[in-house]
């Protein structure tokens, strides 16, 4: 087994449970770690024989930029639409997190974290 990891995906989305962050958004971080095969690819050095990264980032940029109400939910469509068009995919940890979240306090990031295995 092997891990890829993508750090710091940066988006700007409308995410969250108020009427107004549908309106004026908010900055976002997804970091995103996969569990796969390497060997095969670091033999072959073929794109092919691994688990591409512009692929998952396209993932997590697509769905972020689809509202939900809650983080949770935004994550679990992340991890349910890498399972399903990378089938080299084992495990996935991802963090969501929204930056300067509105919560009447001095609060640098709020972030969820889900982690699953491929059934």
């Amino acid at each position: 087994m092997g891990t890829i990891k993508l750090k710091n995906i940066r988006t700007f989305s409308f995410h969250g449970c108020l009427e107004e962050e549908a309106k004026i958004g908010s900055d976002y971080r997804v970091d995103l770690e996969i569990k796969t095969d390497l060997r095969k690819s670091a033999i072959s050095d073929a794109l092919e024989d691994t688990v591409d990264y512009v692929h998952l980032n396209k993932i997590v940029v697509e769905e972020m930029a689809i509202r939900s109400k809650l983080l949770e939910h935004v994550a679990q469509r992340i991890i349910k639409r890498i399972f399903t068009e990378l089938p080299a995919v084992a495990r996935i940890v991802l963090e969501v997190s929204k930056l300067n979240p509105p919560i009447g306090g001095d609060v640098e990031a709020v972030t969820i974290v889900m982690e699953e295995y491929r059934n």
